[in-house]
């Protein structure tokens, strides 16, 4: 296969002031300049995530911003097509960090070559990638999760959320309860992915839902959602109940400062355990987890769901379609056969 002069791209062309529109991107073209010592990886599918909008912003994070005018940066999955580097021959698949483009030029410390006939390639992005290590290390680690837990995991439909939950089935959790967005999402969590229970958030108070869910109390709360979920859980947490924080996206977008759960205090009285969650800590974590997970995707013990949108032009509306709850399971673009 030949190598282009040229890289198709996405940049972020301004900071958005809270949500992100199609005017955030812009779709440019950039000469391929090919180093010495390097690969050359033609990307397959590349991912979004809701950390990105937190890179969107020009502010001090545990990541650094994306810089206005340059190309983004996330996860990707592709093949290399030029390579005069040990180790990497024409072909092989490689998992990296330089999405957000067609063509990645790398050097062969930023990539990791993974098995195609072990897996689906996308798979490396979503339940045995990234999100699935999120999963795997905030429920065990950060949680501290022990047979016999309930567990309430929030955007459960979400590509963290969908294997935290069957994880702790897997492990012997006494019930597990999930959140999402819409009925299908909702009937997906139970009748798919074998959780006791699920309610849509959209439908009542969290509040309610979830101590109809979870009559006896919570145990373990893993939060990618933040806000209204949190003081619910908080809530339902049974005594010295452990909460994980991933994320909390419904803050994500918003331009002025949201209001913290109002029952904190219920932190002191139920000895609670909150800890944030950077998978970034986790990575002594990876052998294990690929070892225990992996067999469980093959022998379809452990489900996932994907939702691919088709194009590089496309990135855009995936990231914002993520952002807005669209998808089930892990969202990817598909950027070439």
């Amino acid at each position: 296969m030949s190598v282009p002069t040229t890289v198709r791209e996405v940049r972020l062309a301004a900071r958005p002031k809270g949500w992100p529109t199609e005017d955030t991107f812009e779709i440019a073209e950039a000469p391929l300049v090919v180093e010495p010592g390097h690969l050359v990886v033609r990307n397959l599918y590349m991912s979004v995530d809701p950390y990105m909008r937190g890179r969107m912003n020009d502010a001090k994070s545990y990541s650094e911003p994306f810089k206005v005018g340059e190309v983004m940066q996330g996860g990707a999955v592709g093949e290399v097509v030029q390579s005069d580097v040990e180790g990497f021959a024409v072909g092989d698949i490689v998992l990296h960090f330089a999405g957000w483009r067609d063509y990645a030029v790398l050097h062969p410390k930023q990539a990791v070559k993974v098995d195609p006939n072990a897996a689906p390639i996308s798979t490396y992005l979503g339940v045995l990638g990234m999100p699935g290590l999120t999963a795997y290390a905030g429920l065990l680690r950060s949680a501290e999760f022990k047979e016999g837990d309930t567990v309430f995991v929030s955007g459960a439909a979400g590509a963290v959320g969908q294997v935290v939950g069957q994880l702790a089935k897997l492990k012997g959790a006494k019930r597990v309860i999930g959140s999402a967005g819409t009925p299908e999402k909702v009937k997906y969590l139970v009748d798919e992915l074998g959780f006791d229970a699920a309610f849509n958030y959209k439908d009542g108070p969290v509040a309610e839902q979830l101590a109809q869910a979870a009559p006896d109390g919570i145990d373990v709360y893993f939060d990618n959602v933040g806000g209204e979920h949190l003081e619910a859980a908080i809530n339902s947490l049974t005594v010295h109940g452990r909460i994980a924080i991933c994320g909390m996206i419904s803050g994500y977008n918003a331009t002025e400062a949201t209001p913290a759960p109002r029952n904190l205090a219920q932190v002191i009285a139920k000895r609670l355990t909150i800890r944030g969650l950077l998978v970034g800590d986790h990575y002594d974590l990876q052998p294990q987890f690929v070892a225990e997970v992996a067999p469980l995707v093959a022998g379809g013990q452990l489900k996932y769901s994907e939702t691919v949108v088709e194009g590089l032009d496309n990135a855009p509306q995936a990231f914002l379609g993520m952002m807005r709850g669209e998808n089930t399971g892990k969202m990817l673009v598909k950027i070439a056969d």
